[in-house]
């Protein structure tokens, strides 16, 4: 699958379109959803794509952008509301009724990412149009915040998606739409703007953040209190822990036989096999084993590395916390295969991981990003232009 090809201020193919869309959300599932009248009273979610889609190639910013990046940006305007379907509610309020789809940009993430891969395209643009898809709206808001709260956004998601192509897609959001109050829609569009000035005032509007360090960065992220980028954090980590992270048969054993044999691992495999316990069943007594293993490492300043799949963003942070806990560095190693290779690498297992149990595993799926640890290193099929550079 190749991303959409709208040529700027042509008119669209829109059954080109539903054709590309209907893998990842029917334009036919897209049209039944409806939305909140105040912030979108042109009507479903399909009409609001349209207006969207064509705001967006309307745009100058569109028109000068290399043909990649329009790749990215369409695709991102296309599938920014997919996760509508599934999280529209209509809720009481008082005097009467509201809808709403709140955790929408989540859910398309993790659809978009799911569709794109199994489609084939490339690791560094799906995960360019998952990170607009994901934080479409910060520059409705993000502009409203306090000063260093809106500035501390601003550089953190610098590491993951690019401003001026995060604005590209709001702004088309904004434009593509009806508001009950014309007010709201102005103020929508304006907000976009002043969130491009205000990247570009902090010199990320489309580059990420240079930090002093790799530490200096893992500090800022992690602390609350204000801290420049440009200092260097003082490091008193005493060993190294290697997060392997990666779907089934993604490569993750290769990558540390070939690249890292000295270290210890702690396999969340091998310890399933030593407990008897099949994929996909109960896993507290393997992880508290695993853990135990880790303290032990951790204690006497022993580097290892970590194996498991980890594809939750909120699994991966719990096991970093506990290893920095110790004053260990942090790595996470995310390894990926295409599809196919993936599917075939799984058949050739000794354990196969059941096809039910990958489904479970891909509706977690998440990609780890430099603001999760000290490095974050790629090992992907193809390009790896993603995420952003300073």
């Amino acid at each position: 699958m190749t991303l959409p090809d709208l040529t700027p201020g042509a008119a669209i193919d829109w059954a080109a379109v539903e054709a590309w869309l209907a893998p990842i959300a029917p334009a036919a599932e897209l049209a039944a959803t409806p939305q909140d009248h105040a912030f979108h009273a042109e009507g479903d979610v399909w009409t609001h794509t349209r207006m969207a889609v064509e705001a967006l190639v309307a745009q100058p910013a569109y028109a000068a952008a290399d043909p990649v990046a329009r790749g990215i940006l369409a695709a991102a305007v296309l599938l920014h509301d997919v996760g509508k379907p599934s999280t529209t509610r209509v809720v009481p309020q008082e005097g009467g009724e509201r809808i709403t789809s709140r955790g929408h940009s989540a859910r398309g993430e993790g659809l978009a990412r799911v569709a794109l891969w199994r489609a084939g395209v490339p690791f560094g643009v799906r995960e360019h149009v998952c990170a607009l898809v994901r934080y479409h709206q910060v520059p409705f808001f993000g502009i409203t915040r306090e000063p260093r709260e809106a500035e501390r956004l601003a550089l953190r998601l610098s590491l993951i998606l690019r401003h001026d192509w995060l604005t590209a897609v709001a702004e088309a959001d904004g434009r593509g739409r009806r508001c009950a109050d014309p007010a709201d829609q102005v103020r929508i569009v304006d907000h976009c703007g002043l969130w491009a000035e205000h990247c570009r005032e902090h010199g990320v509007l489309a580059t990420a953040r240079a930090f002093a360090t790799p530490h200096a960065r893992r500090v800022w992220c992690e602390s609350e209190a204000p801290r420049s980028p440009d200092v260097p954090a003082h490091d008193d980590t005493t060993c190294e822990v290697t997060l392997m992270c990666g779907l089934p048969a993604a490569g993750k054993d290769s990558w540390l036989r070939a690249n890292a044999p000295e270290l210890p691992v702690i396999s969340l495999d091998a310890v399933r096999d030593e407990l008897d316990v099949e994929p996909g069943d109960s896993r507290g007594e393997v992880i508290a084993l695993a853990r135990e293993r880790a303290r032990e490492m951790l204690r006497a300043g022993t580097s290892f590395a970590w194996n498991a799949t980890n594809l939750s963003r909120d699994l991966r942070a719990q096991l970093l916390g506990f290893f920095r806990s110790y004053r260990a560095r942090t790595r996470i190693v995310y390894c990926e295969a295409t599809a196919a290779d993936q599917r075939g690498r799984n058949r050739q297992r000794d354990a196969i991981v059941p096809a039910r149990v990958i489904d479970r595993m891909l509706e977690r799926w998440t990609v780890p990003d430099p603001t999760e640890a000290h490095a974050v290193l790629y090992v992907t099929p193809g390009d790896a232009s993603w995420p952003p550079t300073s």
